[in-house]
């Protein structure tokens, strides 16, 4: 018997797939589209080889900046058959903060949705780099952009150029493991995002270890609702379905409705994503219309998890296997529950080490993690990797935490400021300095609180200035034009000073425990 070869970069796991898996589905599109291992492993050669005509050189950034579709997808897998970099952005996003990121990373294509919930991501962006040609964000290096929502994109994946296939074939095999695969911008608690850089072996690991851990397998239908731009969606997503054989299922906005309709359509075995999502569908009043019966696999974290809700999802949903997890951009998948863990472990813990991580408490039972998967560092900032990324190589997570005799991680709290509102992490930070800018505040501090739907939101405390007035609604549509809507505090709240030590720091334990 001749021993499988493991791919250790992505282009080579995407001719592989395509060998192993053939005719069998590898996407499907809800309404229809479809494409094969074989079938996705063309499109992507042809994404490939337009890009290298259009003059993408080996190392260049190739930004996408669309929801979860099979464009997404092809232009990805394209950008890093073709040897480039990929550096996905949030659908989230303002123009300002997509501006700030494509700018940043020197990307020098773009792949952009042609009109996403109502907005001209394109247009937006371009808006953003004429209102502040000051800020530093610039579209200058950007040679090439495509809109996949419109004929661009068919006439760009259509292209007949089939001289350059030997041209492709060679770009694909030249990708090293340790080549830089994906930047993904993570927000810091400066309040300014870090490209956290990631390896094609890493990658392609940490999807590996996540596909093993939930046994997912060729057959196994899953339905892609944490956003491609998300490590989650990007490497336990996409290419966990592609070392595994899975379908991808991507789901571009999380309805309730649509996906319990696409759930039963599709016979959906795989959901993973935080808590909020399993919340809304079990409580939903439409719930019992769709046979849901076809689920068989779980993943969560991001946010604490009752014990209730992993009974009632593996009782309601039919789900056999509910697990945890811990990652973070630089780490991703951490930790991991195994099938078979009692539904008091997967709720209470995170899971033990996976991926080939170790981990450890450290000082102010901070969580310390190390192992051949960690990001290879934070683009153009070695003071910021150098702090995050000790001499010894343990990693410092901002997470405080505790282990057990079997070695489950629990998170009780975090050294950062940072919280999750319905699974992205927001930094209170990045919010203060916008709202800063907002004439009439003095000073402001944010802070997460508990939700019922989102796991927390955020709360601002803001001190006007002397003899301005300023509204709620005003604080937050400011907010709101500036700021991705996970980021937007739901709440603001009004006060004449805000609680400090004896440093001048102030105390947000205080805030948090305000009424």
């Amino acid at each position: 018997m001749v021993e499988r070869t493991i791919p250790a970069t992505i282009p080579a796991a995407v001719a592989s797939a395509a060998r192993e898996f053939g005719d069998a589905d590898a996407l499907a599109e809800p309404g229809g589209f479809r494409l094969s291992y074989r079938e996705l492993h063309q499109r992507v050669g042809a994404v490939a080889r337009g890009l290298i005509a259009d003059g993408i050189v080996p190392g260049d950034r190739v930004a996408v900046w669309c929801p979860n579709t099979a464009a997404w997808v092809l232009a990805a897998l394209g950008a890093l058959t073709a040897g480039a970099t990929l550096v996905p952005v949030s659908t989230r996003f303002t123009g300002a903060e997509a501006l700030d990121v494509i700018s940043r990373s020197r990307a020098r294509a773009l792949f952009v949705d042609d009109d996403f919930l109502g907005v001209d991501r394109l247009a937006a962006l371009r808006a953003a780099a004429s209102a502040e040609p000051d800020s530093g964000g610039s579209l200058a290096g950007l040679a090439l952009v495509v809109r996949v929502g419109g004929t661009d994109w068919k006439a760009y994946i259509e292209r007949k150029l089939a001289t350059l296939r030997p041209y492709a074939a060679a770009r694909a095999a030249a990708v090293r493991p340790e080549d830089v695969s994906d930047i993904l911008f993570t927000s810091g608690t400066t309040g300014r995002s870090k490209g956290a850089m990631s390896s094609h072996r890493s990658a392609l690991s940490v999807a590996r270890a996540w596909a093993e851990h939930g046994e997912l397998a060729a057959g196994d239908r899953y339905l892609v609702v944490n956003p491609f731009f998300h490590s989650f969606g990007l490497k336990a997503g996409i290419l966990a379905c592609l070392v595994s054989g899975a379908v991808m299922v991507p789901l571009p906005v999380f309805d309730p409705v649509a996906a319990m309709r696409v759930i039963e359509t599709e016979r959906i075995t795989v959901l993973p994503g935080p808590p909020t999502i399993y919340q809304t569908i079990l409580d939903h009043p439409e719930r019992g219309r769709f046979d849901l019966s076809s689920l068989r696999l779980a993943v969560t974290g991001a946010a604490s998890v009752p014990t209730a809700l992993v009974e009632r999802m593996s009782r309601e949903l039919s789900f056999r296997v509910v697990l945890t997890a811990y990652g973070l951009t630089e780490a991703v998948v951490a930790t991991m529950c195994r099938p078979g863990d009692a539904p008091e472990t997967v709720a209470r813990t995170c899971g033990r080490a996976a991926a080939g991580f170790e981990v450890r408490i450290g000082e102010a039972d901070e969580v310390l993690l190390r192992g051949p998967n960690l990001m290879l560092g934070y683009l153009d900032d070695p003071v910021a990797t150098g702090e995050a990324i000790g001499a010894d190589g343990w990693l410092h997570t901002g997470d405080v935490g505790r282990l057990d005799a079997d070695g489950y991680l629990t998170i009780t709290d975090r050294l950062k400021d940072m919280y999750i509102c319905g699974g992205f992490n927001v930094y209170p930070a990045e919010v203060e300095q916008v709202l800063a800018r907002l004439d009439g505040v003095a000073e402001s501090a944010v802070v997460g609180v508990p939700d019922e739907r989102l796991g927390e939101v955020g709360r601002a405390y803001v001190v006007a200035r002397a003899g301005q007035a300023l509204s709620p609604d005003a604080v937050i549509g400011f907010c709101r034009e500036r700021l991705a809507n996970y980021k937007v505090p739901r709440q603001v709240l009004f006060l004449d000073t805000l609680p400090r030590n004896p440093s001048g720091k102030v105390l947000k334990r205080l805030l948090r425990n305000e009424p």
